[in-house]
């Protein structure tokens, strides 16, 4: 049987899992006639912003249709990138259906106490996970059943189309959540004084939804992107290398198989005991990396490749654990860094800003160093091929990853609906309890999908030189300098236009709350219910009205930097974006979750708790870390990949032409 069959094997075994999570989900109570109904509000919302964003998908993404076609080898590409959106699409899609249903059931098993509840939400999440790695690669193993090895290159249009689809997902679902979130908590907490998700909120229900469209679809497209591009990028590299063996390709796709089994072990076999949730959850982790790396090591033997494989492999597994730990270190709930933030917002939101921002500058070394580390280890074993197969030790974790991820907004909206469904304090601690968890898994997962990105990225930079005949990047040409300063201009630029639609979002999510609390009589008394639908709508229409620019960016720039200044100045721009988008992504989205917890650690009664000036000041540093950690960092993953694999594809087109030579 050829190799790729493995894989597409190994791709049902993980949607088979993933359909039996589902299954058991689906089974759990729903609660009281009240949680059914704000359950429901919650998917419908998240329903009707897919299906409207997947319009304007379908829009972008028959337009590069039709342009790939032209190209060489054109049906072939434009058949790649079909099954790359159409799988990226379906695994956030699915992902994200079963949250929103899992959330309600979490809820109601907090009857049952702490692990119950944990379970049933780490169950839900597990259908996200397992189905990215699923769809995946059977996608990629369908392609190379039909394409054959010697098409490997027309690969990159199955990474490009999962690119666009997270690109939409992360970009859209970020402005979209943050909108909500922040317009909710200006009105709601600070103005109002209501806690935080009370039914008389306007944008409370629009505040639920975004935690789905965002941290469930989004982190799912931007993971799966990730997984998918790295395998690409593997098998680029091995068909580069002459008279490479049939092992060298079968060898990436091979340990991602194998990562199935260990995160099967990692997610259904873990629990909470003593009430230690966040202990479970590295347990969990450290299951999936033990598992996998006993398998790769019988693997590597087994294929009878070298042992600097598997150290290569070993590395990305080790990295991939490494991430999570360090921004859980910066941003978990009572962390050193956390509390000084809180500890800062005595003297007013200035300091607490002023720390935040100071937290999240300094989280960057240690992930830069692991990084590097992991770079040089795969290299110095297995040369650039190495760095691919590290990334795809690394995202043989992606089951258990996203997982944990997901669990993070299921958790969420369990809390809002134990709260807005006025359950039992015996509940609602139990709620409490996995909420405070989940919000930091949230940005724990975001520290391993930002490592990943650059990791991958690095992969696809290898790709794209192969692909140009670049063997050396000279950075006294002025063509690459040139370059160099474009990329790392990117991500800034790109994460502007993304903060002023949150901004501009949340500015008139902010007016419609103060409207309806004026306009609707006996509201803040519970005697009236707020119109959830229009501050849906609103959160709905300017994200999907703020997304054509940023993506246009992303698609654009390569483009025109390879026609007009050749693929020496292309080159240039991948070697400045790359490190310049890790460390700003890891900025943001450190910065913004210590600031945010900051702000539960003073709601947890320190510093005078709820109400106090600390508090107040908490709030003006949350509200500025929610669009950093949540929509501009995380986007600038999908940002990078789009213009690597934009890059590739487009290298044919390069190399045969450019005005300045």
């Amino acid at each position: 049987m050829e190799f790729y069959f493995y894989s597409i094997l190994a791709g049902m075994l993980a949607l088979i899992i993933g359909a039996i999570a589902a299954v058991a989900i689906l089974k759990e109570e729903e609660g009281s006639e009240k949680m059914k109904e704000i359950a429901r509000a919650i998917k419908e919302g998240a329903n009707a912003y897919l299906k409207r964003q997947l319009t304007t998908i379908v829009i972008f993404a028959v337009i590069l249709a039709v342009l790939f076609s032209f190209m060489h080898n054109g049906l072939g590409i434009v058949l790649a990138f079909i099954v790359g959106a159409v799988t990226s699409y379906l695994t956030a899609y699915l992902g994200m259906s079963i949250a929103v249903r899992a959330n309600v059931r979490t809820a109601k098993s907090a009857e049952k106490g702490l692990d119950s509840a944990f379970r049933t939400a780490l169950l839900g999440g597990s259908v996200t996970g397992f189905a990215a790695v699923g769809f995946s690669l059977i996608g990629l193993g369908a392609l190379l059943a039909f394409f054959r090895v010697l098409q490997i290159p027309l690969l990159i249009g199955f990474g490009f189309g999962a690119s666009l689809i997270s690109l939409f997902a992360r970009v859209g679902g970020g402005i979209y959540t943050k909108a909500a979130d922040v317009g909710a908590d200006l009105v709601g907490k600070t103005e109002l004084n209501l806690p935080e998700d009370d039914v008389r909120n306007p944008a409370t229900i629009a505040d639920n939804v975004g935690d789905n469209v965002g941290d469930c679809a989004g982190m799912a497209a931007d993971v799966f992107e990730s997984y998918s591009v790295t395998l690409v990028a593997a098998l680029l590299i091995a068909s580069s290398i002459p008279h490479a063996p049939s092992s060298l390709f079968a060898y990436p796709l091979y340990i991602s198989a194998l990562g199935i089994l260990g995160s099967i072990a990692g997610v259904f076999f873990v629990k909470v005991r003593n009430g230690r949730i966040t202990r479970a959850l590295y347990k969990s982790i450290l299951i999936t990396v033990v598992i996998a790396a006993v398998l790769d090591a019988v693997l590597t033997w087994t294929m009878a490749l070298p042992v600097g494989y598997f150290v290569a492999v070993l590395s990305g597994l080790v990295l991939g654990f490494l991430l999570f730990w360090i921004a859980d270190y910066y941003t978990g709930e009572s962390s050193r860094a956390v509390v000084k933030i809180a500890d800062a917002a005595k003297g007013g939101a200035g300091t607490n800003v002023i720390m935040g921002l100071a937290v999240g500058l300094r989280s960057t070394w240690l992930p830069a160093v692991f990084v590097a580390g992991a770079i040089l280890a795969s290299y110095y074993e297995a040369g650039v091929y190495g760095i691919a197969i590290a990334s795809a030790g690394m995202f043989s974790l992606t089951a258990t990853i996203l997982s944990i991820d997901s669990f993070g907004p299921i958790t969420d909206n369990a809390g809002g609906i134990a709260e807005m469904s006025h359950l039992s304090a015996k509940i609602r601690s139990v709620t409490a309890r996995l909420d405070a968890v989940g919000n930091t898994t949230k940005a724990t997962t975001k520290g391993f999908a930002i490592g990943g990105a650059a990791l991958s990225a690095i992969a696809l930079f290898v790709a794209f030189a192969h692909a140009v005949n670049i063997t050396v990047i000279d950075a006294l040409n002025p063509l690459v300098t040139a370059g160099i300063i474009i990329g790392a201009l990117l991500p800034f630029i790109f994460s502007s236009f993304l903060m002023e639609a949150v901004g501009r979002a949340a500015n008139m999510m902010v007016v419609e709350v103060r409207r309806q609390v004026r306009s609707i009589k006996g509201l803040l008394q519970g005697k009236a219910k707020p119109n959830y639908a229009r501050a849906v709508d609103i959160a709905t229409v300017n994200a999907l009205k703020s997304l054509a620019l940023p993506e246009l960016i992303a698609i654009l720039t390569p483009i025109v930097v390879g026609l007009v200044f050749g693929k020496e100045a292309l080159g240039g721009l991948l070697v400045g974006m790359i490190p310049a988008s890790f460390m700003l992504a890891l900025f943001m989205a450190n910065s913004g979750a210590a600031m945010d917890n900051g702000k539960k650690y003073i709601e947890a009664g320190h510093y005078g708790g709820k109400g106090s000036d600390a508090h107040k000041a908490a709030m003006v540093g949350d509200t500025l870390g929610d669009p950093l950690k949540d929509t501009a960092g995380p986007a600038l993953n999908s940002m990078v990949k789009v213009v690597s694999t934009i890059s590739i594809l487009l290298a044919p087109l390069f190399l045969a032409f450019s005005l300045i030579h």
